[in-house]
Parts: structure tokens; sequence; C-alpha cells
């Protein structure tokens, strides 16, 4: 592939990190941006190196537009221009309606939504007349929202239409833009949300997915390495969802 890849939040762990991965195998030069776990961005960093890759870690939070021109800069200063975007940042909240705060609006706002506006903004002054490519890791929630998470929900259906919004802005630029809609993923976020091997949420997870079991990391990370490939040339404005049929639309 011999491209850039500029991974942000959560490319220190779960998803994030397992498309890091896969990029820098492709030949990509890759930035994990963290928000706050810099031992997980350098171990996954070291893990590229140890591999014949070339990657960095810088950290910033893209829900805040200082840190998104700093991240940027820096991504600048060491590789000089953007091929492609992976926006990973993700912020996930179990509530009820009634337990639903003006600060939990706003982390999940913010970041899920803010923040892939910000980074999209951010990476059109870079990519330049050669034009790019942006994923945005949206989710099958998305279009098949989940109790008790209507602010993610509503966040990941958000992502969706800018997605779907941009191809069509975007592609006189020749930018490509798509969403990516994991299922159920075996991650380190969904086990503090209490999605743990054996638990009755991973039992209902796995009963309703048609291949028979959670998603991994390196799943998701394939389908990620297509749509920023030549062979997805012709795809733009979608949305894939990968779910082992969990997510069937």
């Amino acid at each position: 592939m011999c491209r850039k890849l500029y991974e942000f939040t959560g490319a220190s762990k779960g998803i994030g990190a397992a498309i890091a991965k896969a990029f820098a195998q492709e030949g990509s030069k890759v930035v994990v941006n963290y928000a706050s776990s810099k031992e997980a961005a350098d171990k996954v960093v070291k893990s590229i190196l140890d591999n014949g890759g070339i990657a960095i870690a810088i950290q910033g939070d893209v829900s805040v537009e200082a840190d998104i021109i700093r991240l940027f800069e820096e991504t600048k200063k060491a590789f000089g221009t953007l091929d492609i975007l992976v926006n990973n940042a993700a912020y996930q909240g179990f509530a009820s309606i009634e337990q639903v705060t003006v600060e939990s609006f706003h982390q999940h706002f913010n970041v899920n939504v803010l923040g892939a506006i910000l980074t999209i903004q951010a990476s059109l002054k870079l990519f330049g007349d050669k034009g790019g490519n942006i994923i945005n890791i949206s989710s099958g929630a998305s279009k098949m929202p989940l109790p008790a998470a209507s602010l993610y929900s509503s966040t990941k259906a958000a992502l969706d239409a800018i997605t779907i919004a941009l191809s069509k802005e975007l592609g006189v630029k020749n930018i490509r833009i798509n969403s990516i809609l994991p299922g159920a993923t075996e991650t380190e976020g969904a086990t503090n949300a209490g999605v743990t091997k054996g638990s009755e949420y991973e039992t209902l997870f796995i009963s309703k997915t048609p291949l028979g079991r959670r998603g991994q990391p390196e799943d998701i990370a394939k389908a990620a390495v297509f749509l920023a490939s030549d062979e997805a040339s012709w795809i733009t404005g979608e949305q894939i969802s990968v779910s082992g049929g969990m997510y069937g639309f």
C-alpha cells in the first residue's frame, strides 16, 4: 500500500490498535494517536517497529481543537503528507434516559461526532490535490440502536450521516469516505462495559450472530485495509457492516 495512516483516539488498544498494525504491515507509515494511555500507545508503536514498520505515537484529545491542530502539525513534521485518515475515536456509556446528563451528552458527542469533524477538517489540508481516503469507525448500533445507549447509538447514526454527506461533498476532490459498522467485537472497551467471556451479554450477542462468535479487532482491520486500497476505488459514502451477520442491513 505504501501510504501514510493517521490513526486517532483508540489506536492504543482494541480495534484501533489492530487497524494501525494492519496498515503498517501493508507498508503505511503510522501515527498512533492516544488520549491518555501513553503506555498502551507506545506498546503498539513498538510492535510495529519490531516488525519492520514505521510508527510514532502522539497524544491528543480529538474533541479539543487545539489538540487536533498540534496533532496534525506534528504528523506533518514527521511524514509531510496524509493519504488515509481513520477515525476510531469513541466514547461509550450506558445509561437509561432518566440517567442521561448534560455532561454525558457532551462526552459522547464531543468525541464521537465533533472529534470526527475536527479531524476530517484538518486532514483536508494535508490531502491536497491528490485526494485521500477517510474511514470512520461507526457501529451497528447506528442502525439498530441499543437500549440504555441512546447517546452512543445516536452519535454513531450522526457519524454515518456525516459519511454520506461528505462523500457527496468531497468526491469532486478525489476523496473517498466510508463507515465501518462493527458488530459485537471482543475489545478492552467491551470488557470494561461488562461484556466478558461467558457473560450473559456475550451469550446474547453470540446468539444473534449467524457466524456464532464475537468479532476480533483483526476482523475490522481487514475491512479497513480493503477500503483504503485501490481495490475499493469505486466505493464511497457506504456503511459497511462487519458484524458476522449480526447486523444484516
